[in-house]
C-alpha cells in the first residue's frame, strides 16, 4: 500500500461500457509505467467460471465461491494483454457481448462484489495504479487522489462497439447493441450495491466528441497538475 511511507497513488477511471475506459486506462498506465486493474475483467471471469462449472447466474452462493477462488493470470506478450482462467486462454471469450451481459448480472450480486473487493485492492502497488471500472472511485478506492468519470452518449457507445465488431468480422445489429447498452446502463445504475455513478469529487469527462489521444492527454495533464508524477 505504501512506498517510502507515502500511499501509492491511484487513478480511478469509472464510467459506463463503451465510454473508452479500457483503452484510455491502458494507454495512461503505459505512459506512466503504472500497474493496471481491469476490474470489469474480474466480473467477466467470474461469469466465465460460472459457465465453465455449470453455476447459475442467480446462484449467489456459488458465484461468490467462484469469485473468491478465481485462478486467473493477466499476461502481457508482444504488446497484447492475455487473460488465463484456470490455465486456459479466455481473452476473446470474456469480451463477447453475451459475456458482457453476464458480467453485468454477476456484478449486481452483493456477495460477488464483496468477494472481489479485497482482490482488487491488492493491485495497488508502487509506483502507482490505474484502476478501470464502474465503482473504483466510489467503493474500491474512495481515497484515490484523482477520480475520472468517463461517459458518452449511448448512441455513440453503440456505434463504437458496432465498429469494433465490424472490424473483427463479426455481424452485429446497431439497434440491438444500443438496446443492450441501455439495458446494461439501467442495471448498473439501479443495482442495490455500488451503483454506477460519479464519485462526488470525480472529474466528469464526456468523450462523445473526443478522440482517444485527446482523452489520454487531458487525463495526463490532470495527473501532473495534481502532483501525482513529476513532469511528463
Amino acid at each position: 500500500m505504501t512506498a517510502g511511507g507515502s500511499p501509492v497513488a491511484v487513478l480511478a477511471i469509472d464510467g459506463p461500457g463503451g465510454a473508452g475506459k479500457g483503452t484510455v486506462s491502458r494507454l495512461v498506465a503505459e505512459r506512466l509505467g503504472w500497474h493496471l486493474l481491469d476490474s470489469g475483467a474480474l466480473y467477466r471471469l467470474t461469469a466465465q467460471a460460472a459457465l465453465k462449472h455449470g453455476a447459475a447466474l442467480d446462484d449467489a452462493d456459488a458465484l461468490a465461491r467462484l469469485a473468491g477462488t478465481l485462478d486467473v493470470a493477466f499476461l502481457a506478450e508482444a504488446g497484447e494483454a492475455r487473460v488465463l482462467l484456470e490455465g486456459e486462454d479466455v481473452t476473446r471469450a470474456i469480451r463477447t457481448e453475451t459475456m458482457g451481459e453476464n458480467a453485468s448480472r454477476v456484478a449486481a450480486v452483493p456477495a460477488v462484489r464483496e468477494a472481489l473487493l479485497a482482490r482488487q485492492r491488492e493491485f495497488r502497488q508502487a509506483p502507482g495504479l490505474v484502476a478501470d471500472g464502474r465503482d473504483m472511485g466510489t467503493v474500491v478506492f474512495p481515497e484515490a487522489p484523482l477520480k475520472i468519470f468517463l461517459t458518452a452518449s449511448a448512441e455513440e457507445r453503440a456505434r463504437r462497439r458496432y465498429r469494433q465488431l465490424q472490424d473483427a468480422g463479426v455481424d452485429a445489429s446497431l439497434s440491438s447493441l444500443l438496446e443492450e447498452i441501455q439495458a446494461r446502463d439501467a442495471r448498473d445504475m439501479q443495482r442495490s450495491v455500488a451503483p454506477l455513478k460519479p464519485a462526488h469529487d470525480a472529474v466528469e469527462l464526456d468523450t462523445t466528441e473526443l478522440t482517444i489521444p485527446d482523452v489520454v492527454d487531458h487525463i495526463l495533464r490532470l495527473i501532473e497538475d495534481r502532483g501525482l508524477v513529476s513532469q511528463l
